[in-house]
């Protein structure tokens, strides 16, 4: 495919003098270095095949930037709203819902202890997601390209495809659960076609990009937020809600380390993504401003949808219509149990609301899977973004389509199983930023698309090694369970301690791997 040269491959600092002369902008007295950013209209600029691509997109109003700095005169999302409402939003949703109502069924917890698990894990999960967020307005780059100064330029190669397979394979779950509450109201829309309905949705918010995006989920919460209301006021009325007590000893342990274990994945799964909704957030905007609405957006829903979850799950226990709805239709028919009664038609059509929820929890998935394609290699990054979000649409669809009457728990579980490499890829990007970096002004822009300037990643990629290690020795999944996740609670189901080794030997192993790594290399 055409494309203007001077903006693509690796050197694009030393090709883009074209804008150098900008230097540094100055806005509120803080100084931005503009030197390494690239302007918007140079994606249309030429008569190549990519720039007449580009201007048909611009006429659609479709976002044209991929993973290209942001310059400053091209930040004009200045509502900080935008941020917390864009994690309000995708985590309002089905899916959040499910995670609180698997601590009794599947890890066979009482309603205090879990209640206080999601509590406290949720903080723990979503601080590093507030913190990555804050990089975006300072720096103008997507997480992925950020996390160059993490893994260097070729060892980040390794953590875009391990996005990639979250982003899809995630995506493909979440569609298949909304499919299934569809199916659930009506029986005349086959799984494929409630995948297709939802699958659709979520691509023409995307096709767009930032702005758009950002629109969609500034309101999307709020019928999804009423419809958990009326959720919680139609149980409350039921009166089923049982208070289960919870249990001691070791499998109480291994049975809440499991339980947090899904809690911290589900809440820290955006932490791949979080400087990707700031990037056209000013450079000075106040850091502390962005880490709480982005700590607002994400802990209100997780915690309000997750404990709802639990609070519904309690009665199926004890009141049948609620077993059974679970047991024939898991989370469809658990909510089933608790509208239809009492609302009829209308609590159909509440569901049918809860499964185009989906739409908000998959946006940030199908939107920064771009930037993780585009990371990959030269020519990725010469595919517009938008082609990226189509080609990724289809992809999971293809996966939820079979996936829905085949193999939906083959693809959950292994989900689950590669989830870890989140807390590996924490562990590394942390260590380096306060213990290397040691503050964010330490950062030369100058750098971000330069191999020779960046780190090496031989200690990232080595330390990622020792990550994976660590949490196979610590995970407990239904596929396997390892040799200290098995000495903690029941030796069957065990405890999971995967996201707690993992992270502490990659960023050990990182501490130590990176010391050497700079006095060889000098950088």
């Amino acid at each position: 495919m055409g494309r203007r040269e001077e903006y693509y491959g690796d050197d694009i600092e030393n090709t883009s003098s074209v804008d150098a002369e900008r230097g540094y902008g100055e806005k509120d007295g803080t100084f931005v270095d503009e030197a390494t950013a690239v302007p918007g209209d140079s994606f249309t600029r030429g008569d190549s095949t990519y720039a007449k691509i580009q201007r048909f997109a611009g006429k659609l109003k479709i976002e044209q930037r991929g993973i290209e700095r942001v310059p400053e005169d091209e930040r004009t999302d200045t509502s900080l709203a935008n941020v917390g409402t864009m994690w309000l939003a995708a985590n309002m949703v089905v899916s959040s819902f499910a995670i609180g109502a698997l601590a009794i069924p599947v890890f066979d917890l009482g309603f205090v202890d879990s209640l206080l698990t999601i509590f406290f894990i949720n903080l723990l999960g979503i601080a590093p997601v507030c913190f990555f967020s804050t990089f975006g307005p300072k720096f103008g780059l997507r997480q992925m390209v950020l996390s160059r100064f993490f893994f260097g330029f070729y060892g980040v190669k390794i953590i875009a495809f391990f996005n990639i397979l979250a982003c899809v394979g995630w995506s493909s779950v979440n569609v298949i659960v909304g499919a299934q509450l569809l199916n659930a109201v009506n029986s005349n829309v086959p799984g494929y076609a409630g995948i297709i309905i939802i699958a659709g949705a979520t691509f023409l918010v995307t096709l767009f990009g930032y702005k758009v995006v950002h629109a969609y989920e500034f309101w999307s919460w709020i019928p999804c937020f009423i419809i958990f209301l009326i959720v919680l006021g139609e149980f409350a009325h039921s009166s089923q809600f049982s208070n289960i007590p919870m249990s001691v000893g070791s499998s109480e342990a291994g049975s809440v380390l499991s339980f947090a274990a899904s809690v911290f994945g589900f809440a820290t799964g955006w932490t791949s993504y979080a400087a990707d909704y700031t990037v056209y957030q000013p450079a000075n905007a106040s850091r502390v401003k962005v880490f709480l609405w982005t700590f607002a957006g994400l802990i209100f829903p997780l915690c309000f949808t997750e404990m709802l979850g639990l609070a519904v799950m309690t009665a199926s226990l004890n009141t049948p219509s609620y077993a059974d709805g679970y047991k024939n239709a898991g989370i469809g028919g658990l909510l089933a149990a608790v509208l239809f009664p009492p609302l009829g038609r209308f609590g159909e059509f509440c569901l049918v609301v809860l499964a185009l929820s989906i739409v908000a929890n998959n946006c940030p998935n199908i939107y920064s899977v771009t930037f993780s394609l585009q990371v990959m290699a030269h020519w990725t990054q010469a595919v517009p973004r938008f082609i990226w979000t189509f080609v990724g649409t289809l992809i999971y669809c293809a996966i939820a389509i079979p996936g829905y009457s085949h193999f939906e728990s083959v693809l959950e579980n292994f989900m689950l199983l590669i989830g870890y490499w989140l807390a590996i890829y924490e562990g590394i990007s942390l260590t380096e930023h306060f213990l290397f970096k040691r503050s964010i002004n330490n950062y030369n822009l100058h750098h971000y698309n330069q191999p020779s300037l960046l780190p090496p990643g031989i200690a990232a990629i080595l330390a990622f090694c020792f990550g994976i290690f660590g949490a196979v020795m610590g995970m407990a999944q239904v596929w396997f369970v390892g040799p200290v996740g098995k000495k903690i609670g029941n030796p069957t189901y065990g405890g999971d301690v995967g996201f707690e080794l993992a992270f502490a030997f990659s960023a050990l192993s990182y501490a130590g791997l990176r010391i050497v790594e700079k006095r060889s290399f000098g950088r």
